[in-house]
């Protein structure tokens, strides 16, 4: 072998070795940035991540729910001063307002009805009277109550009674919010006129308004935010009108009933206006939530927190939206409170920089059965707040006694499929 041939193969045997070296460098580099790294990063990595990663960062206020401001677990409280007549069912509070603190005081209204027997249920609203219920808010009334600490309440009375027949809420005033206006007082509220089960919870919103919130209250006696037209998502009811101050309007948010049983549908809508009495304007978007039992808003940062309850594929999240319309998933966590009031100081100031909420009143219903159906206010906290930072309201690895999961056992139907399956196999 020649030396030019030598030298030449010396130095292709060393190209091979320097690329073959850089390209295990490149390799070895690679891996190590592409692995995640072990300290969970407080921002979103440069690096390619799962779509679980990235919904991580991108959807969620912090990247653990310990970091989440719109993340917390909720806790309750029995409130003192209520009576309910030893939970026959005659007696019912649900369905509480937002909580305002005025001279001193906390301030809440809420649904209340004192009947001759409980409920009938809704099957039975044919049967329905006068003087007996077919549901829990029907022949109601709108009470309200005072307390210094949150806890201990004194009721003070009827608020907004029922009007006499024709006028809107004759049948049935329920399911009322509070709103502050330019120093006025304003109840929105269902206005139910035929008993509630004869064709579902056909009901329209009214309103009352006052110079204080110790009334008295004066019925505008006409309807404020009326129902769909036929064939409209919400043709049959507007429930849970709840208004917010926001962007210099009223904007308030409410639920409808729709698709028909026996696969009923639950979600939300937004109406504003630039004066309480109205008119209002449905938003084009309707429906704006695709999820949540009750309405439960308040000011948080720029925009609008939502709690979502119970029904639809979101139930059991907390969304936020910037605009007050386009609302996103931003936690999800559990036992959010029914008809959730919160306190709200700023839910009338128009805030651009919402401080969120710790705490307010909620109801809990079938408190003694279903043939006793009544419900009772008890009372929220929790930590959504950007003033707050309580780590206890942070934890989300929370456990339940196996009471929990046992009270929710099988039915009566499923008990006896799995009887016939069982049955099947062993033919």
């Amino acid at each position: 072998m020649n030396f030019k041939k030598l030298l030449f193969l010396l130095l292709l045997n060393g190209l091979l070795l320097t690329s073959c070296k850089k390209e295990v460098e490149v390799v070895n580099e690679t891996q190590q940035h592409q692995a995640f790294p072990f300290k969970l990063p407080e921002t979103k990595p440069n690096m390619p991540l799962s779509k679980a990663l990235e919904r991580n960062y991108d959807a969620y206020m912090g990247p653990t729910p310990q970091d989440n401001e719109l993340y917390s677990q909720f806790k309750y409280t029995e409130l003192k001063g209520f009576d309910y007549n030893n939970h026959d069912g005659t007696i019912s509070r649900r369905d509480p307002s937002k909580v305002i603190f005025y001279k001193g005081k906390y301030y809440v209204w809420y649904t209340y009805r004192n009947t001759k027997t409980a409920p009938l249920g809704l099957k039975n609203a044919a049967k329905a009277t006068d003087e007996i219920p077919s549901a829990d808010w029907d022949l109601s009334e709108i009470w309200y109550a005072t307390s210094e600490d949150g806890f201990t309440w004194e009721e003070q009375g009827v608020a907004v009674p029922r009007p006499p027949k024709p006028n809107v809420g004759w049948r049935s005033v329920t399911t009322t919010d509070i709103l502050e206006w330019k120093g006025k007082y304003y109840l929105y509220y269902q206005g139910f006129m035929e008993v509630s089960g004869l064709r579902g919870d056909d009901c329209p919103v009214a309103v009352s308004y006052a110079d204080s919130p110790d009334g008295p209250w004066t019925p505008y006696n006409k309807i404020v935010i009326p129902n769909g037209g036929e064939g409209d998502w919400d043709q049959f009811s507007i429930h849970d009108p709840y208004p917010l101050v926001y962007k210099g309007k009223i904007y308030l948010y409410y639920k409808s009933d729709f698709n028909g049983q026996p696969n009923l549908i639950r979600m939300q809508g937004l109406a504003t206006a630039d004066n309480p009495l109205g008119p209002f304007t449905k938003h084009p978007l309707n429906p704006i939530m695709n999820s949540g039992h009750e309405t439960t808003m308040f000011p948080f940062k720029n925009g609008i927190a939502a709690l979502v309850i119970r029904d639809g594929n979101e139930h059991n999240t907390i969304q936020f939206a910037e605009d007050g319309v386009n609302f996103e998933i931003a936690a999800i966590s559990n036992l959010l409170p029914n008809a959730g009031g919160p306190f709200i100081p700023d839910a009338f100031t128009d805030t651009k920089d919402g401080r969120g909420i710790t705490w307010g009143i909620s109801h809990f219903t079938a408190v003694n059965g279903w043939t006793t159906n009544h419900a009772v206010l008890a009372r929220f906290d929790c930590d959504l707040s950007q003033d707050v930072n309580d780590s206890e309201m942070k934890r989300n690895h929370i456990y339940y006694g196996p009471e929990h999961y046992y009270k929710q056992g099988l039915s009566k139907t499923q008990k006896e499929r799995i009887a016939a399956e069982n049955k099947k196999l062993n033919k």
